[in-house]
């Protein structure tokens, strides 16, 4: 009887301390690979006492891992680039609604899911580049005129498979309908200057080096030449400047990155401690000077060098809409023969 009695009580305290064990971490599947996100991860850490463990690789394998692993998944939290992919994970069901007061009073419905399931983290805008001296900043204005003849084989860009591009289409169809979008790509394509190849900084690096006249880019990106060890995208960004386009009836484009609780979460207080934490005022200025993106909580300032590229409208389309015209827009990139 006793040493029943022993046996249970061990029982009972060894189910405790796993209990006590795991609500003392969350666990993270990130898209994100930056170092200001390590500092984020040890700043949560060292203020709530819960452990970050980190689980990084692109979105599309983040992705299917989570549907994957299913009701056994780990991950408490999902962090990804562009509301495309966090439109993907929403549409597989892989995400949970969140009840937070914090996060719905200080992240826009603009930039969260309408059911909760993400919430926006930070902005980038996407912009033309254009070479300092070239003049061609007096042709630039909206993203409808850049599939105008006048630039035509001066135009560097990313391929169609791009989550930011398809983002931008998105967009494009929203403002303006998928028969006008798909007008508008064939007149892109028809001013590209080469076919698309590389990323965001292979274009600025290629208008500063007179392969094109202009690029169309990510900010951030831009904020990451500047400092970066690679003596030549110190160079190439020298040489440019950012010109932010409007649509014709809206703002510059924009999207984010943000983060959702996993459907299956084991730890969702902790999950939804994080999600408020990365949206916190501290971190949002981290985000903003470490990574030169933009703030998505109202107050915080963008870094120094960011403001210096000037100040801009945000469009006004919903981010919802970005992932919701995704399949729409990868099909008129198809039909364009935007590669």
């Amino acid at each position: 009887m006793i040493k029943s009695t022993i046996a249970k009580t061990l029982l009972a305290v060894c189910i405790l301390g796993s209990s006590l064990f795991a609500s003392s971490e969350v666990n993270v599947y990130s898209h994100r690979h930056y170092d200001t996100d390590k500092q984020l991860f040890k700043m949560f850490e060292e203020k709530t006492g819960i452990k970050v463990n980190v689980v990084k690789a692109k979105a599309s394998a983040l992705i299917k891992r989570l549907a994957s692993e299913g009701k056994n998944s780990p991950a408490d939290v999902l962090i990804t680039v562009d509301a495309g992919r966090l439109f993907q994970a929403k549409s597989q069901d892989l995400l949970q609604s969140v009840n937070s007061e914090y996060l719905t009073k200080n992240i826009p419905a603009s930039l969260r899911d309408e059911d909760n399931k993400w919430f926006a983290l930070t902005k980038r805008s996407r912009v033309a580049v254009y070479k300092i001296g070239s003049g061609t900043e007096k042709e630039l204005s909206t993203y409808e005129d850049l599939a105008n003849p006048k630039f035509k084989g001066q135009i560097v860009v990313r391929s169609s498979n791009n989550i930011y591009n398809q983002s931008l289409m998105a967009a494009m169809i929203a403002h303006n309908g998928e028969e006008f979008a798909l007008t508008w790509a064939k007149g892109v394509v028809a001013n590209m200057a080469r076919n698309p190849k590389g990323n965001d900084r292979a274009q600025v690096k290629a208008v500063a080096n007179g392969l094109g006249s202009v690029a169309i880019a990510n900010t951030y990106y831009i904020g990451k030449m500047v400092h970066n060890k690679d003596a030549s995208q110190r160079d190439a960004v020298k040489k440019v400047k950012v010109f932010f386009p409007t649509f014709k009836n809206g703002g510059t484009h924009i999207n984010v990155s943000g983060a959702g609780v996993a459907k299956y979460a084991p730890n969702k207080a902790n999950a939804i401690k994080f999600i408020e934490f990365m949206a916190s005022k501290d971190a949002q200025k981290l985000f903003a000077e470490g990574n030169y993106e933009y703030p998505v909580l109202a107050g915080v300032k963008s870094s120094d060098l960011v403001s210096s590229w000037g100040t801009f409208k945000d469009d006004t389309i919903s981010i919802n809409t970005l992932g919701e015209n995704n399949a729409k827009a990868v099909k008129i990139f198809d039909l364009a023969g935007w590669k």
